[in-house]
């Protein structure tokens, strides 16, 4: 005969705590293994194999929320979805800078050009000029007049568009380009949309240009969209010249205006054959948000030589393109042999970088990190402090530089190699964002930055251990606390 229901449940009542027991052996059983296979960090792994053993159930439940990276799964799902887009940009490979010239022309660096070659998958392109535009006094009216330049087409991605002065300037110039006959494409990250509101979105659609945000959500606060930023800064004109860097389009940059809260930035004119590739970013980028292929020599001109840089895009993401730029940056500061000098506004490296920049200032580099004396974002600014120590007890020097607050992201190695672009050394920029730098082989440019640099430090505080030592207890507890929020800064 069959058991009756209530002697299941009878015995389901002797029995629960046994399998209670098996479950929550078996979740830490998968916890673990998931942890073991899949966290690079060692102590990371530890950790969680521990939570799972030793806290029961709300162990792994920790993790599950926790510990697995979605951010880069759901943009490998995001990418996965449909194919890379590739343009006649990919052409221009033909015209690939051999390494063995660069090693004869620039031995130390040559390491450091193959690793990007077999990081990226990138050429290295001669020809090219990059000019310097200091603040949005200079960047901003140069941009507008090769707007109002265009031709066929314009291409432009940014983070944040606010709608002040300086937004209101770029929008009546993307108008004056569509009534030309030029065709203009705008993308503006959701997220930086709605720094400012109203936000400029609608003033665009109203005026007929063709303008998408980037992964848009409803929800504001979901912190999968948080994430997921397009932080690029792309400008192209006829797919001839290319302006790029990390300048956002707010009234803070124009100095001379005297804005409420200035900011200081340098960005970048670029012409010759390494623009195909910035507008080829924008074209993927483009295509993943509207399905829009943007094809032809509207897009994709031919491109001739038009300087001395030897330059190479270095896109970065979440995606297939994860941790590029970090890599790069990492065998810059392995391949420096006299001088390193970064310029950051949120400096906040890892382990790893900080273990690369003290071996390089120990090996005899001098290293000098320039970071703003006071930050637009306090818990930043925190956290740094929190890192400093690290850097200063190993010989690296740090300069605070005077307000107003400074948002140039500058890399230069041996006054022959400079990095520049939208990243910043934080975790977001380096693991979360999608970013776009541009590396350049140039004594000249290299020159040029250097000087800029010169004359920030001529005003700069350096500051010593014994000032990060001296600060009172209760600051390094705060300190200590915001670094402890760094991978969410």
């Amino acid at each position: 005969m069959e058991a009756e229901p209530k002697d299941w449940l009878d015995y389901l009542a002797h029995i629960w705590h046994i399998l209670v027991a098996l479950f929550t052996v078996f979740i830490a059983v998968v916890t673990s293994c998931h942890a073991i296979l899949h966290k690079r960090d060692t102590r990371a792994a530890v950790m969680w194999v521990a939570l799972s053993w030793l806290v029961p159930l709300i162990g792994p439940v920790l993790y599950i929320t926790f510990g697995i990276n979605r951010i880069r799964i759901r943009a490998n799902q995001l990418r996965a979805a449909q194919p890379r887009y590739q343009t006649q940009a990919g052409q221009l490979a033909e015209q690939e800078y051999p390494l063995d010239t660069v090693a004869r022309e620039m031995p130390s660096l040559a390491p450091l050009a193959r690793l990007v070659n077999v990081t990226t998958h990138q050429p290295l392109l001669a020809g090219n000029s990059v000019d310097p535009l200091i603040n949005g006094d200079a960047a901003f009216p140069a941009m507008i007049a090769a707007i109002d330049s265009a031709q066929q087409s314009v291409t432009f991605v940014t983070y944040i568009f606010d709608p002040g002065k300086a937004g209101n300037q770029f929008l009546d110039a993307f108008v004056r380009a569509m009534k030309r006959g030029v065709d203009v494409r705008v993308l503006i990250d959701d997220t930086g949309a709605r720094y400012s509101w109203p936000s400029i979105v609608p003033k665009l659609k109203k005026a007929g240009i063709r303008v998408a945000r980037f992964l848009p959500t409803s929800v504001p606060v979901r912190a999968m969209a948080i994430n997921l930023r397009n932080h690029r800064k792309i400008l192209v004109i006829d797919g001839l010249t290319a302006f790029t860097g990390g300048m956002n389009i707010r009234d803070g940059h124009l100095l001379k205006q005297s804005p409420k809260r200035p900011v200081q930035d340098v960005h970048f004119r670029l012409t010759g054959p390494v623009v195909g590739y910035l507008q080829e970013v924008f074209a993927d980028d483009w295509m993943f948000c509207t399905r829009e292929e943007l094809r032809g020599e509207k897009w994709f001109p031919h491109l001739t030589e038009t300087g001395p840089v030897l330059a190479r895009c270095v896109p970065d993401g979440p995606d297939d393109n994860f941790e590029k730029i970090r890599w790069v940056i990492l065998g810059a500061v392995s391949c420096a042999q006299k001088r390193i000098r970064i310029m950051n506004p949120y400096f906040l490296p890892d382990r790893g970088l900080i273990s690369a920049l003290n071996v390089a200032a120990m090996r005899g580099v001098q290293v000098d990190i320039i970071i703003p004396q006071v930050n637009n974002l306090p818990f930043v600014h925190w956290a740094m402090m929190a890192q400093l120590w690290q850097l200063l007890e190993c010989g690296c020097r740090v300069w605070l530089t005077q307000p107003p607050f400074d948002h140039s992201k500058l890399m230069i190695v041996d006054g022959e190699w400079s990095f520049i672009g939208s990243s910043n050394f934080d975790p977001r920029s380096l693991r979360l964002n999608f970013e776009l730098n541009v590396e350049c082989y140039c004594t000249k440019l290299s020159s040029e930055l250097e000087a800029h640099i010169e004359g920030k430090l001529a005003k700069a505080h350096q500051l010593t251990l014994r000032e990060v030592d001296a600060r009172p207890l209760l600051i390094k507890l705060r300190d200590g606390v915001a670094r402890l929020l760094t991978p969410y800064l």
